[in-house]
């Protein structure tokens, strides 16, 4: 049995907060965020106490920290979680800047301790299926992987200028599905990008609609598709095509029902956002961390996987900006 601290109370906290609580191998001990009134309903919501951040993470009845708080409070957390002997789950990203990140990880490693990073898309049931499918030879030689991922609307502008950036803060999670997927790192970044949806994106520096392509050392492409606006639902899809054929995983509708008459076929729209979309996913990444923390093994994604993404968000960042590829 896994003892678990929880730090942020927020959106996302509420959803890795209350699936520890129903973990079968896990207990949440304790709820923390700066917010008290969130603490307190998640807390009597799962029967977990109610402690300060610093505290939580220190204290001797808990084996593992659940890092849910703004992402400029990460890395602080990681290594204060680790040098106190816990084990770490973090949301992405561990920080905006490479470099910040580097340092964390080189701490982690002094402690010793295992540190998970929230890519929660690997963890899908369908795109775990079809990178288990590619692994059986099912299209042979990967060639070309596409990954589209586009929200329903743009955050809240408060929110856009502290994220880092769309590449940072959106495409960061297609850009580790696509190491994943791929098992061999992108060597060259292209990518465009406007401000369509919204002006005011653009006025505060920002982008939200773009396009990266990028290619392996041995030549295979992937190109990934962001857009802060999808009128039909939370478009979540993945092509893959090799030598053999092609494996595609779709997006997830509200309801498998379909009408068809004189005009077409009519369907549901797809799911609304990433709440609903990736619940199980969320589900299925706490059991691996759980899983990694009590048997030993290798965990997934980790701190390295983290920065690597970070490193191909600055390339597409910088690439961009300067309409140029960028060498990683």
């Amino acid at each position: 049995m896994i003892r678990i601290a929880l730090l942020g109370a927020g959106r996302i906290g509420k959803i890795h907060g209350r699936n520890a609580a129903l973990h079968p191998k896990a207990t949440l001990v304790s709820v923390s965020d700066p917010h008290g009134p969130s603490a307190e309903a998640l807390a009597a919501e799962t029967g977990a106490a109610v402690r300060g951040m610093e505290e939580a993470v220190i204290a001797a009845d808990a084996d593992a920290v659940l890092i849910c708080t703004p992402t400029t409070t990460h890395a602080d957390f990681i290594e204060k979680a680790t040098r106190a002997g816990k084990a770490v789950f973090c949301e992405k990203p561990v920080d905006l800047s490479s470099e910040r990140i580097l340092s964390c990880l080189a701490v982690v490693k002094q402690a010793g301790k295992p540190l998970m990073i929230g890519f929660n898309r690997r963890f899908d049931p369908n795109f775990a299926a079809l990178k288990a499918r590619m692994l059986d030879g099912a299209v042979g030689q990967t060639e070309l992987i596409t990954i589209i991922s586009r929200d329903p609307g743009p955050p809240p502008i408060s929110y856009i200028e502290t994220s880092g950036g769309l590449f940072r803060d959106m495409m960061i999670h297609d850009l580790d599905l696509a190491r994943f997927l791929l098992d061999e790192d992108p060597v060259e970044v292209h990518a465009v990008a406007s401000s369509l949806v919204d002006p005011a994106i653009g006025k505060a520096g920002d982008v939200d609609t773009a396009a990266v392509l990028l290619k392996t050392a041995s030549g295979k492409i992937v190109q990934i598709s962001n857009s802060r606006r999808a009128t039909y639902g939370y478009d979540q899809r993945i092509e893959v095509h090799g030598s053999l054929g092609l494996l595609a995983a779709g997006n997830q509708h509200a309801t498998t029902v379909t009408l068809a008459g004189t005009s077409g076929y009519q369907s549901d729209p797809a799911l609304p956002f990433f709440l609903e979309r990736y619940a199980e996913a969320y589900r299925r990444e706490l059991d691996a961390f759980v899983a990694s923390v009590l048997d030993g093994a290798t965990i997934a994604p980790s701190g390295e996987d983290g920065l690597k993404a970070q490193l191909l968000a600055d390339a597409a960042t910088q690439a961009a900006t300067s309409g140029q590829p960028v060498r990683v």
